[in-house]
């Protein structure tokens, strides 16, 4: 399953049924889980964990160190979950120490060609980056939010679970969850009511989620006066909670 042409440095950790093509390095402070199926022209360094099941393709580099100018060889870490698919020429950088000293990625997610997630990110679970997109440094990807082609996201910003963000669209400020942000710089552009159909939101949760929404976006409001409208209808619906915290803790504001 590994090819007599891939080079394995001593140290590295190679999990069960795990398929490395050829002419792929693998470092020596690498863990590969079981079940994983690297192409040929990889380049995999350290330290980087990766889970179970992940599919990396050619001419991928993941784990290398960070283009932060402050990096200066610090022991840092890319820890990745399982069944994730990163393809051609998709590129994931370890931490630095000015943060978490880590980059951390989930499962089941979607990375198409020319990807990037820089250092410090954190991407949750089914996310999807089409191609070309790229997060900068210490950006937060929220669970099942999708990220269009050739999409640019600024350093330290959100991207709240479920949302969609439109191809060639530059995000600025904080994306909450649930909304579509299309633009330069992005805006917002309605609900992701496709996706939370498709993901079993119930008719009733995408309903009270419209209303929250238009009380950010339609009112008039100022971003606290439409806090405390949401609160109320967070009171009976979790998913609206979710919008609401996400506001309230939004370090960078929201788009608007």
């Amino acid at each position: 399953m590994i090819h007599e042409q891939a080079i394995i440095e001593p140290g590295a950790v190679i999990g069960k049924n795990v398929s490395i093509g050829p002419w792929t390095y693998v470092g020596k402070d690498v863990v590969i889980g079981d079940n994983c199926d690297i192409g040929s022209h990889v380049v995999i360094k350290g330290p980087t964990r990766l889970g179970a099941g992940n599919r990396i393709f050619q001419f991928a580099s993941i784990g290398e160190e960070c283009q932060d100018l402050k990096y200066a060889g610090e022991p840092t870490e890319l820890v990745i979950g399982d069944n994730n698919v990163f393809r051609e020429s998709c590129t994931i950088h370890r931490g630095t120490v000015q943060d978490n000293s880590l980059t951390q990625i989930g499962s089941n997610n979607l990375f198409m060609a020319y990807t990037h997630v820089a250092h410090d990110c954190v991407v949750g679970n089914n996310c999807i980056m089409a191609n070309n997109a790229s997060i900068a440094g210490h950006v937060h990807v929220g669970d099942y939010a999708i990220l269009g082609g050739m999409s640019g996201v600024h350093q330290f910003c959100h991207i709240g679970a479920h949302s969609f963000v439109a191809a060639n669209a530059l995000v600025l400020k904080d994306v909450p969850p649930y909304v579509m942000a299309s633009g330069h710089g992005a805006t917002p552009f309605g609900l992701n009511v496709e996706g939370l159909k498709r993901r079993g939101f119930e008719k009733s949760d995408i309903l009270t989620i419209r209303r929250a929404y238009k009380e950010v976006y339609r009112k008039g409001l100022t971003v606290e006066e439409a806090l405390l409208e949401i609160d109320k209808l967070a009171e009976s619906t979790a998913a609206v909670k979710v919008f609401a915290d996400f506001i309230r803790q939004s370090k960078r504001g929201i788009i608007r």
